[in-house]
C-alpha cells in the first residue's frame, strides 16, 4: 500500500508539469488549402491511363486535443474509369497533428480495396512517447509522425544547407510499427505538368520494401521551390511500370506561387 501511494504521487506530480514541445515556424500551409491530383500509370502493355484521383485538404476546423490546437487534414483517393473493372480503391486518411510542434495526435485510417478492408483509429499520447491504435500500444520516439502529418511537417522544413545527397530522417508510425524513413535531398530541377513549368526540389523517400516495391527509394517527388513547399508531382517505379501523380488544382494557398515560369 505505501508502495502504490507513493507511485500516485510521483504520477500526481509528473502530470503536473507542463509539457514541453518543440516549436515549428510553419509558412507553407495554412488551414483551407485544398490540393487534388490525377493518378495514372504507364506501362508498356497499357500505355499511360489515368488510373485515379486523389486530394490533400487542410479543414479550417481547429480541433483543441490536450489543450492545444491542432490542424485537421484529410487524404481521400480513388481508382477510377477502365481500372476500377480491375482493382477498386476507396482510401480515406484523416490526420489531426500540433499546429505548434507539428506532431501527431490522432490519425483515422478507412482503406477499402477490391476485397481487403481495414479501419484504424491511433492516438499519440506524446507526452508519454506512445502510440494507441485499435490492436496494440506501442512504443515511440520523439515528436512522432503519421503519414499524413509527415508530409506536411517536411513541407516546413530548413533545407537552405542541405546538399545534394544530403538526408533528413523523419520518424514515423504505420500498422502498428515505427519507421525511420531518411528522405534523401536530390536537388534543384524545372519540371513541367499540365499547370505549367515550375522550378522544384526533388526528394526521395525510403519506403519499405517487400509488398510493392524492391528498391528502398522508388519514390520521387517534387515541391515547388517557393514559400508553399506545394507537391507538385510523385512518380514511383514498379516492376510492372511507372506511376504518376501530378496537382490538377490548388487553392487557398498561404503565399503565391512564385516558382512556375513563364509560358
Amino acid at each position: 500500500m505505501p508502495r502504490l501511494l507513493i507511485i500516485l504521487i510521483l504520477f500526481s506530480c509528473l502530470s503536473a508539469f507542463p509539457q514541453s514541445y518543440r516549436t515549428i515556424q510553419n509558412t507553407a500551409f495554412v488551414r483551407g488549402e485544398k490540393l487534388n491530383y490525377r493518378v495514372a500509370f504507364n506501362s508498356a502493355l497499357t500505355g499511360s491511363i489515368t488510373g485515379g484521383r486523389a486530394s490533400l485538404e487542410v479543414k479550417s476546423e481547429n480541433k483543441i486535443i490536450n489543450q492545444r490546437s491542432t490542424y485537421h487534414v484529410v487524404a481521400e483517393g480513388k481508382t477510377t474509369g477502365f481500372i476500377e473493372i480491375f482493382y477498386k480503391i476507396r482510401d480515406r486518411f484523416e490526420s489531426y497533428f500540433d499546429q505548434d510542434a507539428l506532431i501527431a495526435r490522432q490519425f483515422v485510417r478507412n482503406t477499402r480495396e477490391n476485397k481487403y478492408k481495414k479501419d484504424d483509429l491511433v492516438i499519440f499520447r506524446q507526452e508519454d512517447r506512445l502510440a494507441v491504435s485499435m490492436t496494440k500500444v506501442v512504443k515511440v520516439p520523439a515528436n512522432v509522425q503519421d503519414v499524413v502529418s509527415a508530409l506536411y511537417y517536411a513541407r516546413t522544413l530548413d533545407i537552405s544547407d542541405l546538399k545534394p545527397g544530403g538526408s533528413i530522417l523523419i520518424p514515423f508510425f504505420l500498422d502498428d510499427s515505427v519507421y525511420h524513413s531518411r528522405v534523401i535531398f536530390k536537388g534543384r530541377e524545372t519540371i513541367k505538368i499540365k499547370l505549367g513549368t515550375f522550378k522544384c526540389i526533388a526528394f526521395q523517400p525510403m519506403v519499405a520494401t517487400g509488398y510493392a516495391f524492391d528498391d528502398p527509394y522508388p519514390i520521387t517527388i517534387w515541391i515547388t521551390d517557393d514559400a508553399n513547399r506545394l507537391p507538385i508531382l510523385i512518380e514511383s517505379e514498379q516492376p510492372v511500370g511507372r506511376g504518376r501523380v501530378e496537382l490538377t488544382s490548388y487553392s487557398g494557398l498561404a503565399n503565391p506561387i512564385t516558382s512556375k515560369l513563364p509560358d
